[in-house]
């Protein structure tokens, strides 16, 4: 059974899913002349518009951090993995905080591996039903057993490709309600001003901070970690890859409104219906554009460019219209003159594929049939796409 322990998608009356509705609209100019300009200034100044306007300020490496692993199963998945769970520890202003990482690592490779690394959304024990692993003691929305997500892991698919697999519970992190930002990382931080970062920061922060420990970790190739997230948590690994480039690639499944997709295009999903369904997500200062896409200084294609020249991955579903895969297609397009421009070969294509066609370049895109959840072909495409950038 697919992990579909997402929110219910509430799709307000009067929601567009035609396209003959979508208003007239102008992107804004990446405006980079060459890649002298992009490196040195333009890059710099994108970033700071998100962060300002959109994602909030994060606080950057703790000023204190240090790992502990529990538990270690050289004979995991019956011989084929070796198993790792470790402790994350980090202090702030206000006191400590922690996330688990569960790390699986393919038996008897040679020298380290590339790794992907992702959020998920029940507790470590979702993703296989082995029993030695940990259950989170932090909030949890709707419980899933052992094993509840392993279709949307595909854990044994990816050792067998020769790639390792990490994941932290996001709820580690930050709880995934509005409760005045008094639990998880900001009770170490302290309460968010009007620019500074929501969940999705906080969720992104701590991609970041798994990173810091699989530097560390012999068994990983931590030049070769790409990051992934699925809907919400797409959306931060979108913004954890524009943060931290240490991050070699970068994975969007789903992830709509607030993630891949276009802003302006008003479909599906809106700017209103992210700060009002989910008001802890972003910074305060993207309140103001509710209902007023059009003022905004930038759009998605320009989040999507600042992962260049480093290979993104863009996956939309068919039936996830309130995602609006068009929207997600047309941002990896309007982003491929970047990646040119650093010398990538960008989007293979300048026209969306078919159902089931999908393109590899520096970016990548499919659109599959069926819903908003993780699968077994998303899951191909993405092993197809780091063997092409990351081998």
């Amino acid at each position: 059974m697919q992990c579909l322990i997402l929110l219910l998608l509430f799709q307000p009356p009067g929601t567009n899913f035609d396209e003959d509705k979508v208003p007239p609209y102008a992107l804004p100019p990446i405006a980079a002349k060459d890649a002298t300009t992009w490196k040195a200034t333009r890059r710099a100044e994108i970033y700071r518009m998100f962060e300002r306007e959109m994602y909030g300020k994060a606080p950057g490496k703790p000023r204190k951090e240090d790992f502990e692993l529990l538990d270690m199963d050289r004979a995991a998945l019956g011989g084929s993995a070796i198993r790792k769970q470790v402790l994350v520890r980090y202090e702030g202003p206000n006191g400590a905080g922690n996330l688990e990482l569960l790390l699986y690592l393919p038996s008897g490779a040679k020298r380290p591996v590339p790794v992907f690394l992702g959020l998920n959304f029940s507790g470590n024990q979702c993703v296989t039903p082995e029993t030695g692993i940990h259950e989170t003691k932090h909030w949890v929305r709707s419980k899933v057993g052992r094993g509840g997500c392993a279709d949307a892991w595909q854990v044994n698919k990816v050792l067998a490709r020769g790639y390792g697999l990490a994941t932290v519970y996001y709820g580690d992190l930050d709880p995934d309600y509005d409760d005045g930002f008094q639990n998880g990382v900001h009770a170490v931080y302290g309460k968010p001003g009007p620019d500074e970062w929501g969940a999705i920061g906080a969720w992104a922060w701590g991609l970041s901070r798994a990173l810091d420990y699989l530097e560390t970790d012999q068994g990983v190739d931590a030049k070769r970690v790409a990051i992934l997230g699925h809907s919400r948590l797409g959306k931060a690994a979108l913004w954890a890859g524009a943060s931290d480039e240490r991050f070699a690639a970068v994975i969007s499944i789903q992830s709509g409104a607030g993630g891949a997709a276009l802003s302006k295009r008003i479909y599906g999903e809106t700017v209103r219906n992210l700060n009002q369904q989910f008001p802890h997500w972003f910074c305060a200062s993207f309140k103001k554009y509710n209902d007023n896409e059009q003022a905004l200084p930038f759009d998605q294609h320009m989040l999507l460019a600042l992962i260049a020249p480093r290979p993104l991955y863009v996956s939309s579903a068919e039936e996830d219209r309130w995602a609006d895969p068009k929207g997600e297609f047309l941002s990896a397009l309007n982003a491929d003159p970047v990646f040119r421009l650093l010398g990538t070969s960008g989007l293979p294509v300048q026209e969306m594929p078919a159902v089931g066609h999908p393109v590899v370049g520096t970016i990548g895109y499919h659109i599959r049939a069926g819903k908003h959840e993780v699968t077994a072909y998303d899951w191909e495409q993405f092993l197809n796409f780091a063997d092409k950038n990351l081998k």
